[in-house]
């Protein structure tokens, strides 16, 4: 932060969590000709990183809008105002009762024989987080995949508050928008043992007519030259991947372990891995659990626009392929922390191996 600009807006944010302490300020101030909106994190008591998201100046409409949408998204991770500027004490983690189903990875072939079976939908496989969204009166909560009731971003609550009815929805969070793509719960009818087909066409319902673009719901292709036309529209737009749902099949939390009536196809390689050493040059070893114990599978470079994740923080990391002899990856970028993951679920059984070398994808 500049201590010698005059601010308009600022505000400081808290988050404790374990052995996490960590503030976050940001402001926006006059430069110039217009405005810029400037940011500073680390952990309480400690010399800060600052930093701008704005390189140049902007309208002060223009950086309003990049604050408040920063602001939220802070808070919707956890953090939160201390009153009277002093720390926020982290509540104990609240349990939702709630769980979500997940995917199983499925390879190739698979997607082919999909396309061509009318018994399974397919949609779009986001890059996001997975998100439960459950709606009583005026109450709107977020719950993580772990089944930890999380904040949510503002604009979301508002539409979810504009539903008609008490619900309970299945959903990938992208930024500001929610992508909705199944409905568990109906004004207190339990919907999880209904078809899946009966279940979307509810959620469809529910979501019609609201004028609102922070809940879409998810295109559903069910046709042969549906899904392969949605196949290739993924493909050419360099997307995640592809998910296919049973439609006749019934909503099972958890994961099976293999097969299930829900599964995912990725176009990337990408995979979840621990921190177990913060390198020189802004990098950090990556380890993953096998039936060996931790294993190492490189080192990944942090862009410098993000910060260094700490030891013990479990990170998503996209690759082209893994070298089969030793495990390690080829050419890692990283994408982002996981704080929706535990250590323990970063499995050896993720890796994918250079295409020739007789290994394949297994988790």
């Amino acid at each position: 932060m500049n201590a010698t600009m005059e601010t308009l807006d600022q505000v400081t944010l808290y988050y404790r969590q374990g052995s996490s302490d960590k503030v976050y300020q940001a402001a926006i101030a006059p430069a110039g000709d217009g405005f810029v909106v400037t940011f500073a994190y680390g952990r309480r008591g400690s010399t800060l990183t600052t930093g701008t998201k704005t390189l140049s100046p902007v309208t002060h409409n223009t950086a309003r809008s990049i604050y408040d949408r920063l602001v939220r998204e802070k808070k919707a991770k956890g953090y939160t105002e201390g009153p009277d500027g002093t720390p926020y004490q982290h509540a104990e983690k609240t349990i939702s009762g709630l769980l979500p189903q997940l995917l199983n990875p499925i390879e190739a072939d698979t997607v082919l024989e999909l396309v061509s079976n009318d018994a399974w939908g397919a949609q779009e496989k986001f890059d996001g987080r997975r998100l439960l969204v459950r709606k009583n009166g005026a109450g709107v909560e977020g719950i993580n995949r772990k089944g930890l009731v999380i904040g949510l971003p503002e604009n979301l609550c508002e539409a979810i508050r504009q539903l008609g009815s008490d619900c309970v929805l299945d959903g990938e969070s992208v930024g500001e928008v929610y992508h909705a793509f199944d409905l568990l719960e109906l004004d207190g009818v339990d919907m999880r043992s209904r078809p899946y087909r009966e279940r979307l066409a509810e959620l469809r319902n529910l979501l019609a007519g609201m004028e609102q673009g922070v809940i879409r719901l998810v295109e559903t292709a069910c046709a042969t030259e549906e899904k392969r036309a949605l196949l290739d529209q993924l493909r050419r737009d360099r997307k995640e991947g592809i998910v296919f749902k049973q439609l006749s099949a019934p909503y099972t939390i958890g994961r099976p372990n293999s097969g299930g009536s829900q599964l995912k196809h990725k176009f990337f390689s990408q995979l979840s891995a621990v921190v177990t050493k913060v390198n020189a040059g802004r990098s950090v070893e990556l380890k993953l659990l096998g039936k060996d114990g931790w294993q190492t599978c490189g080192n990944v470079t942090i862009p410098a626009n993000q910060p260094i994740p700490p030891v013990g923080q479990v990170v998503e990391v996209r690759y082209l392929y893994a070298f089969p002899e030793s495990g390690v990856l080829y050419q890692p970028i990283y994408l982002e922390p996981r704080a929706d993951l535990d250590a323990v679920e970063c499995l050896d059984s993720q890796l994918k191996f250079k295409a020739g070398a007789g290994e394949e994808e297994a988790g």
